[in-house]
């Protein structure tokens, strides 16, 4: 780069501009630098340092910049020395002077860097939100970045062919089916996630959905009863917000947001990070997808990583489902391998994943932004890799086909990992933070419980299903002989999870209440004066109720034989 085109922003790789502080753990602009320099990030002095601009780090040797007048003196050529003579017989200036001087020096400095390194934020900011495609999927997802409770999000996976060397992939004209799905649940307390793989061979119905069209205007798309999950995207003018919406009906489970991704995401994060480190049980020569592997690990990028996780010829009974766990272990190395020092400790390495991401997301306009997408990556980064669970949606063979090429939901199995989901229940052993406020309150359904003659309970409906109120009272006295319950219709408004408040005098009831709902111990509100005369505990029914006679919460426990995998575990695939 020659003196002219220095500090030209279209000129530098936004990612050379930016180094690591080892004492603040951030990335800071770097400044301007002379041939030769090693780079080094930018330090300023206070008025102490006498009007002096050192670099290097804190800690190593510090380079005095020479002040202006030396500088005069050798940039006035063949009268170097005279100049420098001249200088000399100057009055001394007063060392408040120069106090005055340094300030207004330093001062200035200050506020060129200050503006330097807003601009290079600036031109980075504006380079990855220009980099992300959004879609208007109404009121099918979350308008907030974050929610209070726990986090859903719906990461869907096209075969649509876009970019070049992609035509062996995916079908012909096909608007993009959502081919590859997980819905990745993140704990309320950020401590656990599960991330659920959706089979695009599923059978299912798709609702109506409702999508935002090009000139703005609302149309709904009418659903489709018995039909692969995998059309719930494309087809007929189908948005992410209408896969949403049918994931909901399945499991029960509101996406708060989606991210999706095409061909060309997989190879371009997959080469951004340096590539996937892979493990196979046996040598891999699939000539459909063109994937040449050794037994053992190696480590795979683009075209390779996409044709790993395309192919489906080479594993197991070449199923999807076998094509799913393939999916969930290269997803558990990709975790692992951007969570590492490698990865976090490379300001280039990490400029070029940034990149890569905000170009290959398509997002929901929750999410849509820079800044907002980031807020979102710090808040999943608390989970620990290790209590990341893959695990794939419990399914058995269609029964209604004579030679079964697709899938339904297990009904038991299925509902037991959508009711764990739903109720927050980790699939791994966390050390919960607060220990001791969780077991107070798991203690609330701890002692003995009242006769379901003397529960005396009013139902309010602050959930989604119409009725609720009255159908839960109907159970309660037909099926649980609780004959003073009694339907007060809709509560003032709507709420996300089952309550049930109580006075300390009527906590039996309030036990014997919660083991008939399957409530869980969140559920309990304790007040703190006794009820008098025959005043009614209230039971208000959140978005988590799903019917009278399901259990509020999920097992303790998932099925033991549901297919499942650890992000921190690298597993060979067979």
């Amino acid at each position: 780069m020659d003196a002219q085109s220095r500090g030209r922003a279209d000129d530098i790789d936004p990612a050379d501009q930016w180094v690591l502080n080892p004492h603040t753990g951030n990335y800071e602009l770097r400044l301007d630098q002379s041939a030769g320099e090693s780079p080094v990030a930018a330090r300023i002095t206070t008025a102490e340092d006498s009007g002096r601009r050192r670099t290097g780090s804190p800690d190593g040797p510090r380079r005095e910049v020479p002040g202006q007048r030396s500088r005069r003196a050798s940039q006035s050529g063949g009268r170097g020395a005279e100049a420098t003579a001249t200088a000399g017989r100057r009055k001394r200036k007063s060392p408040k002077a120069r106090r005055k001087k340094a300030l207004m020096w330093t001062g200035g400095v200050t506020a060129f860097l200050v503006v330097s390194a807003s601009l290079g934020a600036y031109i980075l900011y504006e380079r990855f939100n220009g980099n992300i495609d959004t879609v208007d999927i109404g009121d099918a997802g979350n308008k907030d970045v974050l929610s209070d409770g726990p986090m859903n999000i719906l990461i869907i996976g096209t075969d649509k062919r876009t970019g070049k060397g992609n035509e062996g992939y995916g079908d012909k004209g096909s608007e993009g089916h959502a081919d590859t799905n997980i819905l990745f649940h993140v704990s309320e307390d950020r401590t656990n996630a599960t991330a659920m793989s959706i089979p695009r061979d599923l059978m299912t119905d798709i609702p109506d959905c409702e999508t935002k069209q090009p000139d703005g205007s609302e149309k709904v798309i009418p659903g489709t009863p018995n039909v692969r999950f995998n059309v719930s995207l494309g087809q007929e003018g189908r948005d992410p917000g209408c896969t949403m919406r049918t994931v909901e009906a399945i499991t029960g489970v509101k996406p708060d947001h989606f991210m999706m991704v095409d061909f060309n995401a997989v190879k371009e994060l997959t080469t951004a990070v340096g590539g996937v480190k892979v493990c196979m049980a046996k040598p891999i020569d699939d000539p459909k997808s063109h994937l040449k592997l050794p037994k053992g690990e190696s480590r795979v990028e683009g075209e390779d990583a996409l044709a790993l996780l395309r192919t489906r010829h080479s594993f197991g009974n070449e199923s999807d489902l076998d094509r799913i766990k393939v999916q969930q272990q290269f997803l558990g190395s990709m975790i692992r391998e951007m969570k590492s020092s490698d990865t976090l400790t490379n300001p280039t390495k990490l400029f070029k994943l940034a990149d890569a991401a905000t170009n290959a997301l398509t997002v929901d306009q929750g999410i849509g932004s820079a800044k907002k997408l980031m807020t979102l990556a710090q808040e999943i980064g608390k989970v620990d890799t290790k209590n990341i669970t893959f695990v794939t949606m419990p399914v058995i063979d269609n029964p209604a086909e004579p030679t079964p090429i697709t899938v339904v939901v297990a009904p038991q199995k299925g509902e037991q990992l959508f009711a764990m989901m739903r109720s927050d229940t980790s699939l791994t052993e966390v050390k919960q933070k607060e220990k001791a406020a969780k077991s107070k309150q798991a203690a609330l359904l701890k002692g003995p419980k009242a006769a379901p003659a003397d529960v005396r309970v009013d139902v309010l409906n602050g959930g989604e299903i119409a009725g609720a109120a009255g159908a839960t009272v109907t159970w309660l006295q037909n099926e649980q002989g609780v004959l003073k319950s009694t339907n007060k219709a809709n509560a003032p408004e709507k709420i996300k999870k089952t309550t049930l408040a109580y006075a300390p005098n009527q906590a039996d009831q309030a036990r014997a209440l919660a083991e008939m709902m399957g409530l869980p111990a969140t559920a309990m509100k304790p007040g703190t004066a006794d009820a008098e005369g025959l005043q009614a505990m209230v039971l208000t029914l959140g978005a988590d109720f799903k019917g009278a006679g399901i259990p509020i919460t999920g097992p303790a426990k998932a099925p033991e034989d549901i297919q499942r995998a650890s992000a921190d575990k690298a597993v060979c695939a067979q």
